[in-house]
């Protein structure tokens, strides 16, 4: 049985590069962190460091056997504090992780909420993309993580968000027995295009355009364009290849405030969701839904049923605060035509 704590000493070499970064973490003295090293080398049989120059790094079963570790370290602190929360030793700390524009909307107003209802409830947020999140989740450094995926979207009764998806477009991939979804909503994506009439110029299309399928996209073929996280730059790829062209993408950038600057500036034109827009929208801007497609919201959590008590009430509080965003509508008319 590998010793806990000599775990913890490896991880901590691992993620600090040296003995005395690890020592320092951990505030050990330097020859505790040796000893323990020694100790689980011994236990497993298997050189974990070795020297390099003056410091020290990590073998390839040392990494190895540190990826692990970390996972199982994140799950037994997790456990301890879920523990916790069911004997009444704490009302309870709440991690969650998400990407930045569910920050800048559903999760502040879901917060609010905790903090009104539930006060002593400790919620720490956390900015992360989709595979980033869910790496967390796995590994037990936040109980809830948000995620989005594009779907198709045929217009008909929703199903489940795993089903639609792309599967390069998911960020739980094959192995999901672990963890268990939740959508919260289904948001429309928006061609993000100059508004002429405040900044002047030719609009790139017709003014009465405020909606459009993805085949109609080839009108906008010989404009530059603005790409966003590598999941987003392939939904992006896959809706303009749907209309028969490669985009030429001239910025990439995370960013959708910075993404609509460069609209403004008449520097391209982009996709971005609804949510992007209602946390930031730049009055330069001008928009038109993208029909065929959709993006959904959806928390993730590990393990079975059924949750903590206060990740049920975080649940609550989102589902409330994704209430109040714009989601589908039952609307089926056909967008104007593309002039």
């Amino acid at each position: 049985m590998l010793d806990v704590t000599r775990l913890r000493v490896l991880v901590a070499v691992a993620r600090h590069g040296s003995v005395t970064g690890a020592a320092h973490a951990l505030n050990y003295a330097q020859p505790s962190v040796s000893h323990h090293l020694s100790r689980l080398e011994a236990e497993t049989g298997t050189k974990l460091v070795q020297r390099a120059g003056r410091g020290i790094r990590l073998t390839d079963a040392g990494r190895l056997l540190a990826e692990r570790a970390t996972e199982v370290i994140g799950r037994l602190d997790a456990a301890e504090n879920e523990l916790a929360v069911f004997n009444g030793l704490r009302a309870g700390r709440l991690r969650l992780a998400a990407f930045p524009s569910a920050l800048g909307t559903i999760v502040p107003t879901a917060a609010a909420i905790m903090h009104e209802q539930h006060p002593t409830v400790d919620l720490r947020l956390t900015e992360a993309e989709p595979p980033e999140a869910v790496r967390m989740l796995r590994a037990g450094y936040v109980d809830v993580a948000l995620i989005f995926r594009h779907e198709t979207d045929d217009g008909g009764p929703r199903r489940d968000a795993t089903l639609l998806a792309d599967p390069a477009d998911d960020p739980v991939g094959a192995d999901r027995d672990d963890l268990r979804e939740q959508v919260l909503l289904s948001e429309a994506v928006h061609l993000i295009m100059p508004d002429t009439a405040v900044i002047g110029g030719e609009p790139p299309l017709a003014e009465a355009v405020t909606e459009l399928w993805p085949a109609d996209l080839a009108r906008l073929s010989g404009q530059r364009w603005i790409a966003g996280c590598d999941r987003c730059r392939s939904h992006l790829l896959r809706q303009c290849a749907t209309a028969g062209f490669t985009p030429r993408i001239a910025f990439t950038t995370d960013d959708f405030v910075a993404a609509q600057a460069l609209v403004t500036a008449g520097l391209g034109v982009t996709l971005l969701p609804g949510l992007a827009l209602r946390a930031a929208r730049n009055p330069g801007v001008r928009t038109a839904k993208l029909r065929g497609t959709r993006r959904s919201v959806v928390a993730v959590r590990y393990g079975e049923a059924p949750d903590p008590p206060a990740t049920a009430l975080l649940l609550d509080a989102l589902r409330v605060a994704a209430a109040g965003a714009p989601s589908r509508t039952s609307a089926t008319a056909e967008p104007a035509p593309v002039a």
